[in-house]
């Protein structure tokens, strides 16, 4: 939808011809470097294409109007600047009073309200971090309004607050990391303990980043992932009986395999496995994109599904399916799911001139094996959370 599109539905929505402001925030992809976040690990996420933007405009009162081109049913949400605790029945506006409630709280200024009509084109339920674009945006929003000069990593972490204690999910850094700090051509090595972070180009001028949304419900994907996390720390504290290491994550493939036998449990040994050398190939995987060996980058990609297939276990006939079948199919560098597992999306890197023969394929053999459609989004990896400049925009 184009900018100017949302500016009429503002004007529309708000009864105001007075010119409003645009803001806009990034879903992201993790390319690799899966479930290693919470084992000490890195992770190698960009900022895509697709995202939230918010059109805003100051008023001269303590309300806030919030209302959702992507929720019309929900109609305006009014909301007081003196009353922005969580309410159930606010919904998605939640996410944004969050932010609101936070800010103020370390000591901004923020003493009138504003209406604001949000849109999002990150495909729901996708796994694309729908939730932490939309508190991004926010983020930006108030800063741009207000005049706030809010530190980004701060606005991140505030963000991630927002997510764990305002909203209740108990989810790491990476997303609003990726969201915040996303820089255009670029993927991020990012350390989740110390948030210590290095760029990493990925010109590619000549492939799509292809991601496939299985159109799975993802029920399993929460219990699973508590189940994975507590396998990890059964296995650690088994290697901490010889080993001085905080982290599965402090382990080179090398070290895994002489002290394996500690781990007592076979499966929780195999999940270790995952832990130690997913975290390897993404930190391969920076030195492959530096100098330029995009063909290596796709091997690592490739393994890595391989890995969260057979030692972690959290792909599933859906997943499976597509990267298994993209393996196949030509110009293709590498696929491998995304994300928590059980459902959501897999990622591809495919040559633009096979892009369209390469999503045929893919959506012939899912449909007969799988039963339904999936759905295919070209991402181009972009910049972090910003204003937009409304001339250039249109």
């Amino acid at each position: 939808m184009q900018l100017t599109t949302l500016i009429n539905k503002f004007h529309d929505t708000f009864h105001t011809a007075a010119t409003p402001r645009a803001f806009f925030a990034p879903g992201r992809i993790n390319l690799i470097g899966e479930h290693t976040d919470y084992n000490g690990g890195h992770v190698f996420p960009a900022a895509i294409s697709f995202g939230t933007y918010a059109i805003a405009l100051q008023r001269n009162d303590k309300k806030i109007r919030l209302y959702s081109d992507n929720f019309p049913e929900k109609g305006i949400i009014e909301v007081s600047l003196d009353s922005l605790d969580y309410k159930k029945e606010d919904d998605w506006a939640n996410y944004p009073k969050g932010m609101i409630q936070y800010i103020i709280k370390e000591g901004f200024s923020i003493d009138q309200g504003f209406d604001v009509l949000f849109y999002g084109n990150i495909p729901n339920g996708a796994g694309l971090s729908s939730s932490a674009s939309i508190e991004l945006v926010s983020g930006v929003l108030l800063e741009g309004l207000y005049s706030l000069k809010i530190d980004r990593l701060r606005m991140i972490q505030i963000g991630q607050m927002v997510e764990n204690h305002y909203i209740g999910v108990n989810s790491g850094i990476m997303d609003q990391f990726a969201i915040g700090m996303g820089k255009v051509d670029h993927a991020m090595l990012l350390d989740c303990d110390t948030l210590e972070f290095e760029y990493a180009p990925i010109i590619l001028e000549n492939h799509d980043i292809i991601i496939i949304n299985t159109n799975k419900r993802r029920e399993l994907a929460d219990s699973k992932y508590n189940e994975r996390r507590s396998e990890c720390e059964q296995a650690l504290a088994d290697l901490q009986e010889k080993l001085p290491i905080k982290s599965l994550g402090e382990l080179t493939p090398e070290q895994f395999e002489q002290n394996k036998a500690l781990i007592k449990n076979p499966i929780h040994q195999k999940r270790a496995k995952h832990a130690v050398y997913e975290n390897a190939r993404t930190i391969e995987a920076l030195k492959k994109l530096k100098s330029g060996e995009l063909e290596d980058f796709g091997v690592l990609i490739n393994q890595s599904h391989i890995s969260l297939r057979d030692d972690y276990e959290v792909t599933g006939l859906e997943l499976d399916t597509i990267a298994e079948t993209a393996w196949q199919q030509n110009g293709v560098l590498g696929s491998r799911m995304t994300g928590a597992g059980f459902g959501g999306c897999a990622i591809a890197i495919v040559e633009k001139s096979e892009s369209n023969a390469f999503q045929e394929s893919i959506a012939k053999v899912y449909e007969k094996k799988v039963g339904y459609a999936p759905s295919f989004y070209v991402a181009a990896i972009g910049d972090g959370a910003k204003e937009l400049n409304l001339e250039e925009a249109n």
